[in-house]
C-alpha cells in the first residue's frame, strides 16, 4: 500500500525526534490532521486538496518536530544571544590583546627581526581571534541545546540595575582639566629629569638620552602643545568629532613613531643610567627589558589614546 502524503510528512517529523516520543509526536500529528482534514471537507473541499492544504500550513515538519521537543534550529538562541555576544566581544577585546603582547614581547627579548615579530604576532591575533569565536560559540550552543529551554545560569532576569550609565563625551571641563594637568606634569617631569634627575642618590642622572635636547625635546613639546589645543578645541566644540579625531590620531602617530625609532638606536634612554645603577653583568640585560616594556607601553598608550577618540566621535555622532 502506498504511504499518503499525511503518512509521508508524519514520518519526517517523528524521524528527527529521540525514538520514546516518536510515538507520541505521530499521536499528535495524527489527530491535528484529521482534525483539519473534518473542517475542510465540511466546507466541501475534496479529500486531496485537504490533505495538501492541511500539511501546507503545518510547515517543514523537522521545524514542527524541533518546536515540539523544544530544539532551537539557530546556533545560538534567543535566550542566550546577548549573554554570548556580550562575553564574545570581552574576550575578544581583552585575550588576542595579552597574546600579542606575551609573543611580541618574548620574541623581542630573544633578539628576533622585527619582520619576523610582526609577521608572528599577526598570525596569533588571527588565530586567538578564531579560536575564542569557535569555542565560546560550541561551549554555548552545546550547553543551549542540552538545556532544553531551562535557565542554567548563563543570563540572569533583567532589571533596571542592569541599565549601564550613560558614557562621557570627552568634552566636558573635567576632561579638559585633566588633560592639561596631566600634560603639564608630563613636560615638567621631562625638564626635571634632564636637569635634577628622579635618583636621589645621583643627582643629575637622566633617565632620557642628554643628546634629545634640544631639537627632539623642543618636537615633543611642540606635540605636547598641539595636544593642549586640541583638549581646548574639543572642550570649546563641546564633542569630539572625525576631525578632532584624526587630529588625536595624528599627534599619536608623531610621538609614538619618534619614540619607537630612538629606541630601536638605543638613542632614548641614557646608558650611564643603568650602568650608574645597576651591575655590570646585568646592565644590559636591564636596558633591554626596559627599552622593550618603554617601546610596548608607547605602542599601547598611543593606540589606546587613538581609539578612544574614535569612540568619543562615534557616540558623539549619535
Amino acid at each position: 500500500m502506498d504511504a499518503t502524503l499525511t503518512d509521508r510528512y508524519i514520518s519526517a517529523a517523528t524521524r528527527t525526534v529521540p525514538e520514546k516520543q516518536r510515538p507520541e509526536l505521530a499521536a499528535d500529528l495524527r489527530e491535528r490532521i484529521a482534525d483539519q482534514l473534518d473542517a475542510r471537507r465540511e466546507s466541501g473541499v475534496s479529500d486531496a486538496a485537504a490533505e495538501r492544504s492541511v500539511l501546507t500550513e503545518l510547515g517543514d515538519p523537522e521545524a514542527l518536530a524541533a518546536a515540539y521537543i523544544d530544539r532551537p534550529l539557530q546556533l545560538i538562541g534567543p535566550r542566550s544571544y546577548l549573554t554570548w555576544w556580550r562575553l564574545l566581544k570581552l574576550l575578544w577585546a581583552i585575550v588576542p590583546v595579552c597574546a600579542a603582547f606575551g609573543v611580541a614581547l618574548g620574541m623581542t627579548l630573544a633578539g628576533e627581526p622585527v619582520g619576523g615579530i610582526i609577521g608572528t604576532v599577526w598570525a596569533v591575533v588571527l588565530s586567538t581571534v578564531v579560536h575564542i569565536g569557535f569555542w565560546t560559540t560550541l561551549v554555548f550552543a552545546i550547553v543551549e541545546r542540552h538545556a532544553k529551554g531551562q535557565d542554567v545560569g548563563f543570563q540572569k532576569e533583567w532589571t533596571l540595575d542592569d541599565l549601564p550609565e550613560i558614557k562621557e563625551t570627552g568634552a566636558g571641563l573635567a576632561e579638559l582639566v585633566a588633560t592639561l594637568v596631566w600634560l603639564a606634569i608630563a613636560a615638567g617631569a621631562i625638564v626635571w629629569d634632564h636637569f635634577l634627575g628622579f635618583v636621589p642618590s645621583h643627582p643629575g642622572l637622566s633617565f632620557f638620552a642628554p643628546e634629545l635636547w634640544p631639537w627632539w625635546i623642543t618636537a615633543l613639546f611642540v606635540a605636547i602643545a598641539a595636544e593642549a589645543l586640541l583638549a581646548v578645541a574639543v572642550y570649546a566644540r563641546g564633542h569630539w568629532s572625525v576631525g578632532t579625531a584624526a587630529a588625536n590620531i595624528v599627534l599619536n602617530v608623531a610621538v609614538a613613531v619618534p619614540v619607537l625609532w630612538l629606541l630601536s638606536r638605543g638613542e632614548l634612554i641614557d646608558p650611564e643610567f643603568w650602568t650608574t645603577l645597576v651591575p655590570a653583568d646585568s646592565a644590559d640585560t636591564v636596558a633591554t627589558v626596559v627599552s622593550v616594556l618603554t617601546g610596548f607601553g608607547t605602542v599601547a598608550i598611543a593606540g589606546w589614546d587613538c581609539i578612544d577618540g574614535i569612540l568619543k566621535a562615534r557616540r558623539a555622532r549619535r
